[in-house]
C-alpha cells in the first residue's frame, strides 16, 4: 500500500510506517495532513485519480536545518567574486495513515522508550580497583623509563 503526494512543490512515494523528510511544514509539531494525494495503490491494484478524496495524515517528529551549501559566483578577468550560503528549513514526518475510498491503512504503533536506571557503584568492586590501579600505573612508569647507554 503506497501513495504519492506533493509537499513543497516536490512529489513523495509514502506507504504507512514511512518517515520522509519534507520541506518546513508551518505549525510545531502534532498531525498533518497531505490533501493533495496525486495516486493511491493497494495490493488490489487500484489507482486513485487525484481530487477523489483520498488522503494522507502524518505526524512531525521534528524541524531543523539541513547542512549548509556555498554558492560562489566568479568572473574570471573581472575581479568579481561573491560567495553566499543556505542552509534549507525542513519538517521530518512519519506517515500514519492513508485514507481513500473508506478504506483506512494505519501504520504500526511505535514502541514507546523506557527510562533508563542508573545504578549505583558498587563499595566493594570500587575499594578493590581504586587500590589496584595506582599500583599497576607506578609498575609500568619503572618498566618503560630506561636510560641510554653513554658514548664513549
Amino acid at each position: 500500500m503506497y501513495a504519492v503526494i506533493r509537499a513543497g512543490g516536490k512529489q513523495y512515494k509514502v506507504a504507512p510506517g514511512d518517515v520522509i523528510r519534507v520541506e518546513k511544514l508551518t505549525g510545531t509539531g502534532g498531525p498533518v495532513e497531505f490533501n493533495e494525494v496525486l495516486a493511491v495503490s493497494s495490493e488490489a491494484g487500484s489507482v486513485v485519480k487525484p481530487g477523489s478524496g483520498a488522503s494522507v495524515t502524518g505526524e512531525v517528529l521534528e524541524q531543523g536545518r539541513g547542512a549548509k551549501i556555498l554558492v560562489f559566483h566568479y568572473k574570471k578577468k573581472k575581479q568579481y567574486k561573491k560567495l553566499r550560503g543556505h542552509r534549507q528549513d525542513y519538517s521530518t514526518v512519519r506517515i500514519t495513515e492513508i485514507a481513500f475510498d473508506g478504506q483506512s491503512f494505519k501504520a504500526p504503533e511505535l514502541p514507546k522508550k523506557e527510562k533508563k536506571v542508573k545504578k549505583a557503584p558498587a563499595e566493594h568492586a570500587g575499594a578493590a580497583e581504586g587500590s589496584a590501579k595506582p599500583a599497576k600505573k607506578a609498575a609500568k612508569k619503572a618498566a618503560t623509563k630506561k636510560s641510554a647507554p653513554k658514548k664513549k
